[in-house]
Formats: structure tokens, C-alpha cells, sequence
């Protein structure tokens, strides 16, 4: 007979919260007693996909927890181990029946990891509840239901925590379970200009959007400079589940009822639908990580340059748009949709550079990178997925709508500051007479553009074009729009 005190575990993934996560409401509904667990896995601190602002934003998200923790006398028990390690490890002191966590859409070694991590438990009689996180319903073969499942998840009344009294282990016992792991330290940098991690700064974004920011939401949604105030701001928050994408979507809805700005807030639940819909995708797409969806697109071979890569990802291509959206994107892990948009068709099209070489790089940069957002979006705006318009972003007039006054690009390349506008924009417009007035050398003070935007512009056109023709994309065409489109439920 097993005489170890039984235990419930809630692994914390992507769901970085209390409220609403039911992962953590189902393991308290059992009314066992109940461990809160987030480890930092090495196969994870490994990946090129993840840099130091993730993990800075995790540690902040998990000190928040805590913090809210602390009535209850428990607190998250962290780890910086395998999975299986540290289950191995309190095996062997409690009597482990079920563990609760959310399904996650991520990469290839999560998904492989996860498949280890059930043939433990099946292996230890353990007995493993996943949740479906943002509406993604896993093992799909198509979109006929999906709607009215998505549906379903999101009108379902936002979960509270609500613990029994001493039902979570408590602060000495988790310290003793402590004792024999690796426990990372949760200090993060004060001078950092990144969103801070947490739900209580989640609320916070959250809380000023649909206070005062949200009627601007559409009128600036594509300016790289106002977005960074009337876009909401929350995706890091929905990205690492500080915020559940329902209860935002909830309050929106409540919101909408009374406000003057419909328009905007219906912008908004549409984006937040949209989100859902792209992991799913990704999910039922595994492959999408390495290769294109469209399998037509696999023979379109592009030489890599490292030369054009190196200038691409620190800001110094010769087009201030360009270069200013990737500074600010390497510093503050963020950028509007567009500007996302506009640096991707820029590398893929102009630069000629498969999309795969610029997935590690945005995806350490960017602060909320969710990979069934990432690499959806990638191919989309490579334009290889044969069943979306073909769009190829002209910088520069991007850069004289969203930009007109060029504060963005002055901002973010100081050394363009003292030009007038239009140089601002196009530098290599000055003549050799107004560069000497203005005490400013191209090619030394600022580089000369890398490429040449029409020509560029032209080959990726032809190419792409033609290659749409082809048998093959056709056919993958049809399998993709067959599997993935959306059918409304009646």
C-alpha cells in the first residue's frame, strides 16, 4: 500500500496566471491537495528561438503569482530541470494521480517533449487532464465544426481561483521539495525599457486600453509610432497567459455594449478571433516551423546572404523606415503589425532571403512571440502559401503615410535627426551640394541602400507570380483552403 500523501500538479506552461486558467480551477474542483509547478527546461533555454527578454518576462510573470500567493501561505514551486526530472523527483515523496495543464501549440521539441511526458505518466499511473488553451482544439482534420467549438470556449464565463483553505502545498513544504533542485533566480534587470511580465501589468495595459486608448485603435493601428499607444499592448500578456484571450475578449464585449466606439472594439474581437485562428492553423500544421505549408514552394531556392542578414537585423539597409522598425524591435521587443509586415516582405522580397532566416532572429526579438502566430505570418507575408494576396510592402511609401512627419525614423535612427523630412525618408535623394550643407555623408554617417527597390521588387513579383502557376502550388492551394477555412456554424 502507498501510504505518500496524494498530490495533484498543475504545470504552468504558457498560462502564466490564476484567474481563468483551468488547468489550475480543475485541479482545485478534485478538492485534493495541489502543487503549482513551472520549470525552466533546458531544452527550452537551449532553443534559438528564445532569448533572455522571454525568460525575464517569465520570472516577472511568476513573481507576480507569488506575490498573490502569499495569502494562501503557497507560492509556485519553480525549477530549472526536465520535466520528467522533476516529477521523478517528487515521486518519490508523494503519491502523484493527476497532473492538469493547458495543451500548448508550440515547437517541434515541445511537442516532442510532450509526448514523452505522457508515456511517463502512462508509465506511473498518472493520470494527465490537458485544457485547450485560446479556443485551439487539437487532432482537427478540418475547419467544419471549428467556428462553433471556438465559440463555445470563448462564451464560457471567465473561471475564478478559488482555493480551499491550506488545499495548495505550502511555502515550507515547497522549500523542502526546493532543496534537492536547480532554483533559478527570479531577479530581473530594473533598467530594461521591455514591457514588464506579470497580470497585474497585463491588467494594467488592459484596463488603460479600454479606459481612454481604444477609439484611436483604428486611425493609428498602422502608425509605427502612435500604435505604441493606441494598440492595445497585451500581447506579451496573451502570449505568456498572463491575460486569458477570453476574458479580454469578455470585456470587450461588455465594453462594446455602451461605448461610442464600436467600430473599434469590433476591430479588436475580430483580431483576438484571428489570433486563435492562426494557432490552430499552426497546430494542424506542424511542418509550418522548417518548411512552407504550400509544399509547391519547397523548390523556390534563394541564396543566403550574410551580408544582407547582418545589415537586415541591426537596422543599417540603407531604408530608414526599414532600419528604424528593426532598432525599436531590438530594443523594445515590439512592433505593430504593419511595420512586422513591411520588415518581412522587405527580406524575403528585396533582400531575397528565404523566410526561415529570419525566424530565430524576430523570434528572440520579439516580445510576444507565440509560434502559432510566428511562423503563420511568416510564410504569409513571404507570400508562399499560394492561397493569400501576394503582397510585397513598398518602404517608402510606407514610410510617407504611416511616418509623414518622420519622428518614428528620427527617433530610432538619431543619425538622420537634423535632416529635413523628405531626406528623412530618402537620404539618397541629397544632392553632393546639400549633403555638405546639411554636414552629412552617405555612406559614411548613414550607409546607401543595400538594394534597389524596384528591381527587387519586380524579380520577387515575376517569380512568385509564375510559381503560383505551377501544378503543384494549385494543388496544395486547394488542400489548404479544403482543410483550413473557416465554415460559420449555422
Amino acid at each position: 500500500m502507498n501510504t505518500k500523501p496524494e498530490l495533484h500538479v498543475v504545470w504552468l506552461k504558457r498560462d502564466l496566471r490564476l484567474q481563468d486558467n483551468e488547468a489550475i480551477y480543475n485541479a482545485l474542483a478534485t478538492g485534493k491537495q495541489v502543487l503549482i509547478l513551472y520549470s525552466f527546461e533546458p531544452l527550452l533555454l537551449n532553443d534559438p528561438h528564445y532569448s533572455e527578454r522571454h525568460w525575464n518576462f517569465i520570472k516577472e510573470s511568476l513573481v507576480d503569482i507569488n506575490h498573490n500567493l502569499k495569502p494562501y501561505n503557497s507560492k509556485v514551486f519553480i525549477a530549472q530541470s526536465n520535466i520528467i526530472a522533476v516529477f521523478n523527483q517528487l515521486l518519490s515523496k508523494y503519491r502523484i494521480t493527476k497532473v492538469f495543464s493547458h495543451q500548448e501549440t508550440g515547437i517541434l521539441v515541445t511537442y516532442e517533449r510532450d509526448k514523452n511526458f505522457e508515456r511517463f505518466c502512462k508509465n506511473n499511473l498518472i493520470t494527465w487532464v490537458e485544457n485547450i488553451n485560446n479556443g485551439v482544439q487539437r487532432g482537427l482534420k478540418n475547419r467544419d465544426n471549428w467556428m462553433a467549438l471556438c465559440n463555445s470556449y470563448f462564451e464560457i464565463t471567465p473561471l475564478n481561483f478559488a482555493p480551499n483553505a491550506n488545499q495548495l502545498l505550502s511555502i515550507p513544504e515547497i522549500e523542502a521539495i526546493e532543496a534537492h533542485f536547480k532554483i533559478p533566480d527570479l531577479t530581473t534587470p530594473s533598467n530594461a525599457i521591455f514591457q514588464k511580465g506579470g497580470r497585474t501589468m497585463g491588467l494594467k495595459y488592459l484596463n488603460s486600453f479600454f479606459k481612454e486608448r481604444y477609439p484611436n485603435y483604428m486611425q493609428h493601428i498602422s502608425k509605427p509610432e502612435l500604435s505604441r499607444s493606441s494598440c492595445s499592448r497585451i500581447s506579451p500578456y496573451i502570449a505568456w497567459g498572463n491575460l486569458s484571450i477570453r476574458e479580454v475578449y469578455a470585456q470587450a464585449y461588455n465594453l462594446k455594449k455602451t461605448s461610442k466606439h464600436k467600430k473599434a472594439l469590433e476591430a479588436f474581437m475580430s483580431r483576438l478571433r484571428w489570433q486563435s485562428h492562426f494557432i490552430q492553423k499552426f497546430e494542424m500544421e506542424h511542418t509550418m516551423e522548417e518548411a512552407s505549408i504550400n509544399k509547391g514552394f519547397h523548390k523556390l531556392k534563394k541564396s543566403i546572404s550574410q551580408d544582407y542578414l547582418k545589415a537586415w537585423k541591426t537596422g543599417t539597409t540603407g531604408y530608414p523606415i526599414i532600419d528604424a522598425c528593426m532598432r525599436c524591435l531590438n530594443e523594445t521587443g515590439y512592433l505593430n503589425f504593419r511595420m512586422r509586415a513591411l520588415v518581412v516582405s522587405f527580406l524575403t522580397h528585396n533582400l531575397w532571403q528565404p523566410w526561415q532566416e529570419a525566424t530565430t532572429h524576430l523570434s528572440q526579438m520579439f516580445l510576444d512571440f507565440e509560434p502559432g502566430i510566428h511562423f503563420p505570418q511568416l510564410q504569409m507575408q513571404a507570400g508562399e502559401t499560394g492561397i493569400n494576396m501576394l503582397r510585397i510592402y513598398n518602404p517608402i511609401k510606407n514610410s510617407l503615410e504611416h511616418d509623414p512627419e518622420a519622428r518614428f525614423i528620427k527617433k530610432w535612427v538619431p543619425e538622420l535627426e537634423n535632416l529635413e523630412i523628405p531626406f528623412a525618408h530618402q537620404p539618397y535623394l541629397m544632392t553632393p551640394l546639400e549633403e555638405q550643407f546639411l554636414n552629412f555623408k552617405l555612406g559614411v554617417d548613414y550607409p546607401y541602400p543595400i538594394v534597389e527597390l524596384d528591381s527587387t521588387r519586380k524579380k520577387a513579383s515575376d517569380v512568385l507570380w509564375n510559381l503560383r502557376k505551377n501544378k503543384k502550388v494549385l494543388k496544395e492551394s486547394t488542400r489548404i483552403l479544403k482543410k483550413h477555412t473557416l465554415k460559420r456554424p449555422k
